[in-house]
């Protein structure tokens, strides 16, 4: 027997075989999860403007804490993905919104950029983690037929990250300080820790994940899907994490971010709807068509700097093509089937955040050494190079892609009831944020009232 079949005979032993009502539970609460942890990752994408003369620090040197972040990631995904695949996934999964807690909870109390450095450090070790497991455990707690939708469903908490998280940590940002609202998402992160242990479903870990060599990721296409995935991501982090500032340069008023965000957001949205409408009909098709069009709207950006109006069209096609790509290429790397799916999802992490890193250190100079105005040509010329993979590699991304029916995703219909769970859970959120910006606020205040003091 091959490690590979022994690996998916030890993952699919326990998966259910009817839809029930804990597993719509458990998929809503990894979507919930999802959610907390992109708005932990991209918080500082809004909220530059606001913590840089705080910390002391220019726009340029605190994109920083998007790179420091995205580099734990990074590095440490596949190894702390394979080191813990053995171990419940649950214990796992609650480790790292623990670890997401703590993040938070240092960046919110930070004296000083460095301590915020090492706060986005934490963070980026529980996200190593959390994604690598997240879209794997999706899979092992639906029945077959529904596992794609399931893994569409869960990447639907990163839109919502992008479409209400980030806008809504920026706009308290923008009104109380960036410390409540960092403070926030800390404590609500520690309480869906709490629910994900009260009602996710129990799932084992693999008695021996499939991890395959370097010569087999190339062999079977993985490889290509890796460096794709990461070329994307690189160049659109080289715009994406200076938003704020490149909307406010391009017109926008600085009390506006929040609802621009919100906004642009919204049509990641109908990115992902459309990942999930041709993810099975058209993969290679749609991911070259959103790639190009990515591209294009980079290219077009610097044109219409003048028109605030002009700037938001073309920034919301951005969005909108790049929210298809997240479940277009989790899918191809599983469809692979060169590794198990934990570590394909270990090595799709992995390499969107060496991506994240290298945007954002590319768009932080570029922005210092060229401004504003330049970003945009530096991020389509890392898409195009995307791209071209993509289109080369016909192995990773097949012209004709075979039916796998655990990962069809044509349909969610039968997951979109588990909304209203989510939904359920927005007042009580809601209600923990209104008490904690409260709280942190003056714990907050404590703080810089005894650095004054030991100022004098």
């Amino acid at each position: 027997m091959s490690p590979s079949t022994a690996s998916i005979r030890t993952t699919t032993s326990a998966v259910p075989s009817v839809l029930t009502s804990k597993s719509i539970v458990g998929i809503a609460v990894l979507g919930l999860a999802t959610f907390f942890a992109i708005t932990t990752e991209l918080m500082p994408v809004g909220l530059l403007g606001t913590m840089a003369p705080d910390l002391g620090v220019s726009e340029s040197t605190m994109g920083i804490v998007v790179t420091v972040y995205a580099a734990a990631v990074a590095i440490l995904a596949l190894p702390l993905t394979s080191l813990t695949a053995r171990l419940p996934r649950k214990a796992v999964l609650v480790a790292t919104l623990v670890g997401y807690t703590v993040s938070n909870v240092m960046v919110a109390l930070a004296p000083d950029f460095a301590v915020v450095c090492a706060g986005r450090v934490v963070g980026g070790v529980a996200h190593a983690l959390f994604f690598s497991v997240a879209s794997a455990y999706a899979t092992r707690i639906v029945p077959p037929r529904l596992a794609g939708r399931a893994i569409a469903f869960v990447y639907s908490g990163s839109s919502l990250g992008f479409v209400i998280g980030v806008p809504l940590a920026t706009g308290v940002g923008e009104s109380i300080g960036w410390r409540p609202a960092v403070g926030a998402v800390a404590v609500c992160a520690a309480v869906l820790a709490v629910v994900a242990l009260l009602f996710l479903p129990a799932v084992r870990g693999t008695s021996s994940p499939h991890i395959g060599s370097p010569k087999a990721w190339a062999r079977t296409g993985l490889l290509a899907v890796v460096v794709a995935d990461l070329l994307l991501f690189a160049g659109h982090y080289v715009v994406y994490t200076y938003i704020g500032p490149y909307a406010i340069d391009a017109g926008l008023d600085a009390g506006l971010v929040s609802g621009a965000l919100l906004v642009l957001g919204g049509t990641g949205v109908i990115g992902l709807w459309l990942a999930g409408t041709f993810v099975d009909r058209a993969p290679r098709q749609t991911l070259i068509a959103a790639v190009a069009t990515m591209a294009a709207a980079f290219i077009a950006l610097p044109f219409v700097h003048g028109s605030l109006i002009g700037t938001m069209v073309v920034a919301g096609v951005w969005m909108a093509a790049n929210g298809t790509t997240g479940t277009l290429f989790m899918a191809a790397a599983i469809r692979t089937g060169g590794v198990s799916p934990d570590i394909a999802g270990a090595l799709v992490n992995g390499a969107s955040n060496i991506g994240i890193a290298a945007g954002a250190a590319i768009g932080g100079q570029v922005l210092g050494m060229t401004g504003m105005q330049t970003m945009p040509f530096a991020g389509a010329a890392v898409l195009l190079g995307s791209l071209g993979v993509v289109v080369a590699a016909r192995r990773g991304f097949p012209v004709h892609s075979t039916h796998q029916e655990h990962l069809s995703t044509s349909s969610i219909a039968a997951i979109t009831s588990s909304l209203a769970v989510v939904t359920a859970s927005v007042p009580t959120i809601s209600r923990a944020i209104q008490t904690v910006t409260g709280s942190v606020a003056t714990m907050t205040g404590s703080v810089r009232t005894e650095r004054t003091d030991g100022a004098r």
